[in-house]
């Protein structure tokens, strides 16, 4: 494939390529916000789902703050002859060479997390690599459908209510100028509930537990960490009381079943409530793009982007802070969030947006260029007007 000029050309929040320029400076950009920590022992870990929100984050601050080494496994799409490569794979490509430039030794799988011959890829890179183990498992996965490596099915999720159907309010991206408009979305059926748990819920995370335990690759003090939401009362119908909440209660719930299976490398399992962001994943819940747009219209550049939260985060992980834990063992990442002051401004522009008041109310040119941010677009400091080679090889297993 050759050189050429590339264009933000899709549907609402779905772009058809990605800009390897603009990826490799959001990356740039996420690093430079990391100021390092005074470390001696490089710790190891194994970050699942890293080229992307806040596994992106968490495997950015770890190299930068922390000088972490291991393995990053995310599942990219390369570049063909008519479309470039995803997003994620130029994220990967710039990652590995910041580690590279900061003396890690980090390496980067593509491939389905939820299958065994992944896991065995990695088991496998990681026991070569990393003789003595692993420090950390940061499990952070969104994905659209799972295929059971036992049953061999393919489970399906869903965003729906559970129970009874909902109504709310959310934005339409599929003009030029976003819209207000009021949607309706049928109840989840029990099945639709079960294939959503299965997957994400916290079964896969304890399948990678265990297949590393069963490889003798966990060191003392071992900790697994799998990120996880809760969000506002304004969203929960949708979210945390619906079927994607309850494949996150079981997220959650899964901690104490792994905590059992670390007893033996005095080792400890927990899940990280993090704050709102604009990922491609949360893009596809409904209302989820009003909330946070009205979010950043209350906080404006003082709300915690994934970068800052995975800094917080491994800070506590490390030692170097101590952990703020909920009443269920939560570290929560999501305070600033969640805070009485900030929720009642954001129902109160909840309550009162409407088509005409909306823009007043709400940051969407914010929300809008985060959008085209997650695809390499609208990133400041790129030439868009530059012919850019977009066919880059994945980075070695070096």
């Amino acid at each position: 494939m050759t050189a050429r000029i590339i264009t933000p050309r899709g549907r609402g929040f779905l772009l058809f390529d990605s800009h390897p320029a603009g990826c490799a400076k959001v990356v740039q950009d996420m690093h430079d916000q990391v100021a390092p920590a005074t470390m001696h022992d490089r710790p190891t870990a194994l970050i699942i789902g890293s080229s992307a929100g806040y596994g992106l984050a968490a495997t950015i601050a770890g190299i930068r703050r922390y000088g972490i080494q291991g393995v990053g496994l995310c599942f990219e799409r390369p570049p063909t002859d008519r479309r470039t490569a995803t997003a994620g794979w130029y994220r990967t490509l710039s990652t590995a060479e910041l580690a590279a430039g900061a003396g890690s030794d980090f390496s980067f799988v593509n491939g389905d997390a939820f299958t065994d011959d992944t896991k065995q890829q990695v088991l496998d890179l990681l026991g070569t690599k990393f003789d003595g183990g692993i420090d950390y498992l940061i499990y952070s996965v969104a994905a659209p459908r799972r295929t059971h490596p036992v049953s061999g099915q393919t489970h399906q999720s869903v965003l729906k209510p559970i129970g009874q159907g909902y109504g709310t309010k959310t934005l339409d991206f599929s003009r030029d100028v976003p819209t207000l408009k009021d949607i309706w979305i049928d109840p989840a059926t029990d099945a639709e509930k079960a294939d959503t748990i299965k997957v994400m819920g916290g079964e896969d995370w304890a399948r990678w537990v265990d297949a590393l335990a069963a490889r003798r690759l966990l060191r003392p003090g071992f900790t697994t960490v799998a990120l996880s939401y809760i969000g506002s009362h304004l969203t929960s119908q949708i979210y945390r009381q619906g079927t994607i909440g309850a494949a996150k209660a079981h997220l959650e719930g899964t901690a104490l079943t792994i905590e059992g299976v670390l007893s033996g490398v005095d080792g400890r399992a927990l899940t990280s409530v993090n704050g709102a962001a604009v990922t491609q994943a949360s893009t596809a819940i409904p209302g989820t793009a009003l909330y946070t747009s009205l979010l950043r219209g209350v906080l404006g550049a003082t709300m915690q982007s994934p970068i800052a939260q995975a800094v917080d985060m491994w800070d506590q992980l490390t030692g170097a802070h101590e952990l703020q834990l909920d009443e269920e063992s939560r570290l929560r990442l999501d305070r600033w969030e969640l805070h009485p002051s900030v929720q009642e401004q954001v129902t109160e522009g909840w309550e009162k947006a409407t088509p005409d008041t909306i823009a007043d109310l709400a940051d969407i040119d914010w929300f809008t260029t985060e959008v085209r941010r997650l695809y390499g677009f609208a990133v400041n400091g790129v030439d868009y007007t530059a012919p850019c080679e977009p066919d880059l090889p994945w980075p070695t297993l070096g």
